[in-house]
């Protein structure tokens, strides 16, 4: 099934520790929430099997699926062959960037310095992740976002809350959006838990960004 979204949502669902089993109940409510990035970190059960199941299900002419924690050339190219369109990587690790954005992936390295940071860009990053975002810090983000080219995105993740004062200043200060993790999904949510969540952050990212 090919399921085409009409707002590009900049959140992206980090599913750490989901599995085959439950990737399409839980990316369904993902999707009908106003999610259209979705990463399965490869540290999680069978992880190149629930990216598989992804790309069939959605496609990627409208969505960005594929894998977090991409160390190396080899993870990388095996998530490739299932197909996904997105690679996002803890570090920054150029080899990676390069070899997936020529393969027509995106890719968003994880960096927290401005060092890493046009690194990254150098090797041809789509956008850039500040992981952990505790490290980087408000002012950090802002320093960097008024060097780098204006194309690249900056994606804080770690920690970020479904709550306003937790969205907001960095949104203010210049964040595309945010990667989301055991905020939004743990292995042992109810489908429920999850839905709520995703509906909250969705309600208050938009609530935000068009104010």
């Amino acid at each position: 099934m090919v399921v085409e979204t009409k707002v590009d949502l900049p959140l992206i669902a980090i599913l750490r520790g989901i599995t085959p089993e439950s990737i399409l109940e839980v990316a369904k409510v993902l999707v009908d929430a106003g999610f259209n990035k979705i990463e399965v970190p490869l540290n999680s059960p069978q992880a190149l099997e629930s990216i598989s199941l992804l790309v069939t299900e959605y496609g990627t002419k409208e969505f960005e699926l594929g894998a977090g924690t991409v160390t190396r050339i080899d993870l990388a190219e095996d998530v490739l062959a299932t197909g996904a369109n997105l690679v996002v990587t803890p570090n920054c690790n150029t080899d990676v960037i390069k070899m997936a954005v020529g393969a027509g992936c995106l890719v968003y390295p994880g960096v927290v310095t401005p060092t890493e940071a046009f690194n990254a860009v150098h090797a041809g990053a789509t956008n850039l992740k500040l992981f952990p975002i505790s490290m980087v810090g408000l002012g950090g983000m802002s320093a960097m976002k008024s060097v780098l080219p204006a194309h690249i995105n900056l994606y804080p993740v770690g920690g970020i809350d479904a709550k306003p004062d937790s969205m907001a200043p960095y949104l203010n200060k210049g964040a595309k959006g945010f990667g989301l993790g055991s905020q939004l999904y743990k292995p042992n949510m109810s489908i429920e838990e999850i839905k709520e969540r995703a509906k909250a952050y969705a309600k208050i990212f938009s609530s935000l960004s068009i104010r």
